[in-house]
This record gives structure tokens, sequence and C-alpha cells, in this order.
């Protein structure tokens, strides 16, 4: 069984939810990734707070934001175990962020580290 991260990313960053809405996605993400543990195949993750980033460009420059020169941002990832894409990809399917529209889940395997992919 191989590792995968699934990586949310939002169309448009720059909006931000109330409290409220937050509170209401971050239950429904814990249950999404509650029910991925159930099934023994959670492994890791956590979100990505926009306050205070930064990006670091060639050369040194140093400028503030997630925001690069497109709107697209990434809020967060999980690591999930699962036999093939397909199965990780259908894991994703279940993520709350999906409920955006323009938002994605990107699905991708895990390096072993073992020099191999």
């Amino acid at each position: 069984m191989d590792e995968y991260l699934l990586i949310m990313r939002h169309e448009d960053g720059t909006r931000i939810a109330s409290p409220e809405q937050m509170q209401a996605w971050m239950k429904q993400t814990m249950d999404w990734i509650g029910g991925i543990a159930a099934q023994n195949k959670f492994v890791n993750g956590t979100g990505l707070p926009m306050d205070g980033a930064k990006i670091v460009h060639h050369g040194g420059l140093v400028t503030n934001g997630p925001f690069g020169d497109i709107k697209e941002t990434i809020g967060g990832f999980i690591t999930v175990r699962a036999d093939s894409y397909e199965e990780a990809a259908e894991l994703a399917k279940g993520c709350p962020v999906l409920q955006g529209e323009g938002n994605t889940v990107e699905v991708r395997k895990v390096a072993k580290n073992d020099g191999t992919h």
C-alpha cells in the first residue's frame, strides 16, 4: 500500500470565510478525516494558515502572502494510505473543500525515499 498526498486547493484564496463558516467546514473536514481514519488509511495532515505566509523568489526576494501570480491557494493537505491513485481519488471525493465551486483536491503519490517512486 502506498501513501498519497491530498492537496486541497481553493480557487480564490482572497475570500475570507465567517467564523461560523469556518467552524462548520472544520467539523465537516474532521468528520471526513475521521471516516478515512476509521478505514486505517489516514497517515497525517494539517491546514496551512495564510497569516504571515511568505513567498521566496529566485534571487532571494521575499514577498508577503501565499499568493503568487495566481489566485489559487493551497488550504491544507492530508496523507492517506491507498492501493492506487484511483482509491486515493475516491477518498478525496469526500473532501468538504469540493463544496466550493472551482476548488480542487490534487492527488499525488508520496515518494518512498528508497530510490524508487
